[in-house]
């Protein structure tokens, strides 16, 4: 886990103050020195330390990488470039020991880019050193010059320490909130299902299968009783045809029931599609292109389905950030495609709608999709490159092949 940036307020603050410290010690050193040999080198120096402060935060990174304890894993560019500036601030300091409270902002800095015991070692070294120039600079010994820096830098640096440790504290309550979230969500989820399979198991049961043994009895009866009393055999055939018109009715009635909820009441695909999300984390936006046409309820309801379990890939495994979803209409078909900014993966299939050779397809999400694009005589595409995002292409014909 990586913990989050120093707030923004004390970062502004600290960089202020260590181009007022570093304009100050330039404007001191040309007053009490005016004409000195060694002043463009000073001024040279300053302003090389400014320019190596600026593009620190864009060349090196405003902080280091973390590892997953949370501590600061410097790379060689960050150590590189700390090092620049703590050699040119030391030279300017040994030129000019006015410039040494420059070196409070390089704390902060020190801190920000090295581990913990690396970067309070620094510390202690320059605020050496800022003694020692305080003490070059005074005509008396002064015990203030000896104890304020250190008291400074100790400060300074329990203050930081402070922050970085409630940061990390907020950071692991929010993973860990997040994390719980997930898992209620998860179990609903399961739940949910749980009851949905139960509540079709007794609505199958209560009615088809009931049916179906009405009629397995009725046509037994009538073969039992055909030559002996036909009319009798006649009216069990009738009733079974009877009970079987009624189980159909309530079979297209349960497929009905399983249509999704968010086309109900004769709400647009388009409405639904944009009705869609992939969680907090993931924005995601509906683009329409052409001329929308009537669709078939179960054309509209694969798109839907198509576009919600894609979506879901997308919250669970991209890592993406934004997701597009584009419904168009092509004379004689309509395509969605859902892209995304995530990790991406070597795509498994091709557009004949079936897995590659040798590259099966993993989980229940892409077979679920290809069944249901094949069904309706379409095709499925997706294209996916590691570290470059995924598109997921559902091309349906205008005309539905029907259900087979």
């Amino acid at each position: 886990m990586t913990p989050p940036p120093p707030s923004r307020t004390l970062t502004t603050v600290v960089h202020t103050a260590f181009f007022l410290l570093l304009a100050s010690s330039v404007a001191r050193f040309l007053l009490r020195h005016p004409g000195e040999p060694r002043t463009p080198w000073i001024i040279a120096l300053s302003i090389t330390l400014a320019l190596l402060y600026v593009l620190g935060p864009t060349t090196a990174g405003a902080t280091a990488k973390t590892t997953t304890t949370g501590t600061a894993k410097p790379t060689p560019r960050h150590l590189t470039w700390l090092t620049l500036v703590v050699t040119t601030w030391v030279v300017l300091v040994v030129l000019a020991p006015s410039f040494a409270w420059c070196a409070v902002p390089l704390f902060y800095t020190a801190l920000r880019t090295l581990p913990p015991r690396a970067a309070v070692v620094l510390v202690a070294l320059l605020t050496a050193f800022v003694v020692a120039a305080q003490l070059k600079l005074a005509t008396a010994f002064d015990p203030n010059l000896l104890l304020a820096p250190p008291a400074v830098a100790a400060l300074a640096t329990a203050v930081f320490v402070h922050m970085e440790r409630q940061t990390q504290a907020q950071r692991t309550l929010i993973d860990d909130l997040i994390r719980t979230r997930r898992e209620l969500a998860a179990t609903e989820r399961r739940e949910g299902t749980l009851a949905e399979r139960q509540r079709l198991s007794m609505e199958i049961h209560d009615t088809l299968a009931q049916n179906l043994s009405s009629q397995q009895m009725l046509l037994q009866a009538a073969e039992r009783t055909w030559d002996a009393d036909p009319a009798t055999a006649r009216a069990h055939v009738r009733t079974a045809t009877d009970i079987a018109a009624r189980g159909l009715a309530e079979a297209r009635r349960l497929v009905h029931d399983l249509a999704p909820s968010e086309l109900a009441d004769g709400v647009p695909l388009t409405e639904a599609l944009r009705g869609l999300d992939a969680g907090p984390e993931v924005t995601v936006r509906f683009h329409l292109e052409g001329a929308p046409v009537p669709l078939p309820a179960r054309t509209q309801s694969a798109l839907l389905r198509i576009a919600q379990g894609a979506l879901a890939n997308v919250r669970e495994h991209s890592g993406a950030r934004t997701a597009a979803l584009t419904l168009s209409f092509l004379g004689d078909q309509v395509v969605l495609d859902v892209a995304d900014d995530g990790r991406g993966f070597p795509a498994p299939g091709g557009t004949s709608g079936t897995p590659a050779p040798g590259r099966p397809d993993r989980g229940h999400g892409l077979p679920a999709m290809r069944a249901r694009v094949r069904q309706l005589g379409g095709t499925l595409t997706v294209e996916s490159t590691p570290a470059e995002g995924t598109v997921l292409s559902a091309a349906l014909p205008l005309n539905p092949l029907e259900p087979r």
